[in-house]
């Protein structure tokens, strides 16, 4: 998040609120997803899932409009990649 810093300023506030509203989103449903099982775990997964294609459409947004450099869109879909992998795996476990 500190990245956003360098935004341009008519939309850093917007855009910034809305990636970390997205984050913090997909933060509570995981760990609401650790403390349930069943039914009620694959929605809150769902959830995060769902957050985290919102994190993804955010970066694809800002790297389009060149307020993130190549190594740093780079940077952040690998380990969001990464995260949606260890998230489809929790979901096919559970």
């Amino acid at each position: 998040m500190p990245v956003t810093n360098h935004f341009p300023r008519s939309q850093r506030f917007i855009v910034t609120k809305r990636m970390l509203d997205a984050a913090f989103n997909f933060q509570e449903a995981i760990v609401r997803a650790n403390n349930c099982r069943g039914c009620e775990r694959l929605s809150h997964l769902r959830r995060a899932d769902d957050a985290l294609d919102l994190i993804r459409f955010y970066l694809r947004m800002a790297a389009r409009w060149e307020w993130l450099k190549p190594g740093q869109y780079e940077h952040a879909s690998q380990m969001v990649a990464e995260i949606g992998r260890l998230l489809g795996g929790w979901q096919r476990a559970s």
